[in-house]
């Protein structure tokens, strides 16, 4: 990554802190890494997970017990843990073009950083734990006052936040190749897993989230993560939704693969199509509930020209119909998490922004903005309990019954792509990294 974007997007960060800890009244900003989480009742500890917020500033994602010290005029500080441990590897001295833009002060143990942290003012914690540092002199802990605009802010990308996560979507579509190979070759979910590993160069623990790696049926479970490692009789369908990290930015892609040219190959190519089409046409100022609802009318003109519903699209959403097959949002805000932050409000004071009743499960609510990252992930599902609760209703008059059967052995289509948004046409970062690859 180019150094000088990493230098702008400090600046624009620490900015960002600056007018925040201005207009909330607080003098200094004290962001924490994290502390690695121990199972219950045993010694083992969790993959550690950096606060997201201490990663937006430095490229350290595996690096408990550090903190990042923010005040107004000041150089930032970062007090780095690198620990006494003949147990595990100890960190390495931090390195690299970032460095600069610190005042680093090496510790050996989580306790020496109360003392070697200046308190100035009114000073505030920002990161989980906060029990641990009650007796630390801080102001307050995650005060919303100065945390709502940092979140909103986030949701704007900077130039060398969008290289990562393209970055991270060239690795993803590398490893998804490698999937559909091992699915074609006839590999168990497992397999496939496995192969997108090695392709990837990614640790599981590396991982943004757990790879969904659905055969035939399974393709029905949105969140399906069980990886069966006995081969099924036949696989006929395919669905996987993973990504993968460059410096703590996700990528999240989701395909889907029909074995043979069948009637069920032939509704993912016309999903894709219209996945496109309406990215395509999205611009700065729109309201993304409303594009959830463009989806959602294309979604029932699909399910209408293959012959699962007996009316139009615009009916089938006006009657909740399509709910049943499209039950999730068209997407999300993505960056530091791949479910980024601050997606469900309205303002940057963090005021609730909540989906319409009829989408509830919609994380995007704000109006589309130059410089946003998210993604476009249209479904087509066919799930037994969402399909007895519509045959219960009236509107089961409207669907074909025998066509829902020869679909609901391929489990469900699913197509994501993360979308940066421009002055024009968005740049689809997914397409551009499997063009790539």
């Amino acid at each position: 990554m180019s150094p000088s974007l990493y230098a702008d997007h400090l600046r624009t960060v620490l900015a960002r802190y600056e007018a925040a800890l201005a207009a909330s009244g607080f003098d200094q900003a004290v962001v924490h890494s994290g502390i690695p989480k121990v199972a219950f009742q045993d010694d083992y500890h969790y993959a550690f997970k950096p606060n997201p917020n201490f990663l937006q500033l430095l490229p350290l994602d595996r690096h408990p017990g550090c903190f990042v010290s923010i005040s107004i005029g000041k150089k930032p500080q970062l007090i780095f843990l690198q620990p006494f441990d003949y147990w595990h590897v100890v960190p390495e001295d931090p390195s690299g073009d970032w460095v600069a833009h610190f005042d680093i002060t090496v510790i050996r143990t989580p306790a020496e950083a109360k003392s070697v942290l200046k308190l100035t003012g009114k000073a505030a914690f920002i990161g989980e734990d906060s029990a641990h540092f009650d007796d630390w002199g801080f102001a307050a802990f995650n005060p919303q006052t100065l945390l709502a605009p940092l979140h909103w802010q986030r949701g704007l990308k900077t130039a060398w936040e969008v290289e990562n996560i393209a970055a991270a979507n060239r690795i993803g579509a590398r490893a998804h190749n490698a999937a559909r190979d091992a699915f074609l070759a006839g590999e168990s979910e497992l397999g496939i897993h496995y192969a997108y590993l090695r392709a990837s160069g990614l640790k599981e623990s590396e991982l943004p989230y757990g790879n969904i790696v659905a055969l035939n049926e399974h393709g029905a479970v949105l969140h399906y993560t069980e990886l069966q490692s006995k081969k099924p009789a036949q696989s006929r369908s395919f669905l996987i939704d993973a990504g993968a990290n460059v410096n703590g930015y996700a990528s999240d892609i989701t395909r889907t693969y029909a074995r043979d040219k069948n009637e069920f190959a032939e509704l993912i190519a016309a999903l894709d199509v219209h996945q496109l089409k309406l990215i395509d046409a999205v611009r700065p100022g729109q309201s993304y509930v409303d594009l959830h609802i463009a989806f959602n009318r294309a979604i029932g003109g699909l399910l209408k020209q293959f012959g699962v519903i007996t009316i139009d699209g615009d009916s089938a959403v006006e009657q909740g119909i399509t709910s049943t097959f499209f039950p999730h949002g068209i997407g999300h805000l993505l960056g530091i998490q791949v479910h980024d932050i601050a997606g469900r409000v309205a303002d940057p004071q963090g005021t609730p922004n909540p989906p319409p009743a009829a989408h509830p499960y919609l994380r995007l609510t704000r109006k589309i903005e130059k410089d946003m990252v998210f993604t476009v992930e249209p479904g087509i599902y066919f799930i037994d309990m969402l399909l007895n609760e519509l045959k219960a209703k009236p509107q089961a008059a409207h669907v074909n019954w025998a066509k829902v059967e020869a679909f609901k052995p391929f489990g469900g289509v699913r197509i994501e792509d993360n979308v940066l948004i421009t002055d024009g046409t968005p740049r689809n970062l997914t397409r551009e990294a499997f063009a790539a690859v």
